[in-house]
């Protein structure tokens, strides 16, 4: 991975140095919000630990107290990523009986949430190049639990018997693709009129 010119270098620190008070973890939290939008907004490559501390208000040495490299906080914004899209699904959708219902609840959630968070959701696009790891662990964690809740939707007969693994990867494949739509091609189309044609295809697939 490359480092971005002007970047003095980090002192020896433990990485993951958590803070112990709370202006610390604001502190902290202040450079991780930071560097979500100054990466999502220059990419990887371009955006510095000097861009990130600047638009934190922070002094550059201030980003090494809590992290050691540019890269340790890219891997924590796509994991926080990945704990933020499950919160919100599994808020949206608890109570839900029908996983028909549940899943159409769950990709409105999820498509809102990345409209809302554009950044974070380039982030994660990016992190394929960047950290593969990350990456890997984003979507196979989704897909775990994914692949559980279908398993458990054939068992309770809401939805007809498959391959549930190949399943989940399909309906996640769904709503990334609807979420490229809304963050990188900017479409201007409603969430609810994407939802509702998504939705048709899962419930209903393309027969005539």
């Amino acid at each position: 991975m490359t480092k971005s010119a002007g970047e003095v270098k980090a002192p020896q620190k433990a990485p993951g140095n958590q803070p112990k008070t709370a202006r610390g973890e604001a502190t902290r939290k202040a450079i991780l919000s930071a560097a979500e939008r100054v990466i999502g907004a220059k990419g990887y490559n371009d955006a510095s630990i000097g861009h990130i501390t600047s638009e934190a208000g922070v002094a550059q040495g201030t980003f090494y107290i809590y992290f050691t490299t540019k890269e340790q906080v890219f891997s924590e914004l796509v994991l926080e990523m990945g704990r933020l899209v499950r919160h919100t699904i599994a808020e949206a959708t608890q109570g839900i009986e029908d996983r028909l219902e549940a899943e159409k609840a769950g990709l409105t959630a999820f498509l809102e949430f990345v409209c809302a968070h554009p950044d974070l959701y380039r982030i994660v696009q990016e992190a394929l190049f960047v950290d593969p790891q990350a990456y890997q662990e984003y979507y196979q964690t989704f897909a775990a639990g994914y692949r559980a809740g279908l398993e458990a939707a054939q068992e309770a007969g809401q939805i007809s018997k498959g391959d549930a693994e190949t399943r989940a990867w399909a309906l996640m494949g769904i709503g990334r693709t609807l979420g490229e739509q809304l963050v990188v091609f900017k479409s201007d189309k409603p969430i609810s009129e994407i939802v509702a044609s998504g939705y048709d295809l899962i419930a209903n697939g393309i027969k005539p």
